[in-house]
């Protein structure tokens, strides 16, 4: 079944306005300050929580 009639640029447009991409939430790293993801560790230092920290392997 086809359209009755041919929606506008405009229209289109209007109805995709909330499809846009938001920004990736970024917070501060408590021990080193650096920007991770929030509940994740950190690539720098890998730290997680208090009592917790990841052993990282750094490449080069």
């Amino acid at each position: 079944m086809l359209p009755a009639q041919k929606l506008s640029r405009s229209r289109t447009r209007q109805r995709r306005s909330h499809h846009a991409m938001s920004g990736v939430n970024l917070a501060d790293c408590p021990r080193c300050n650096k920007p991770k993801l929030p509940h994740a560790a950190c690539a720098n230092c890998g730290y997680v929580r208090p009592g917790l920290s990841l052993k990282i392997e750094k490449e080069g």
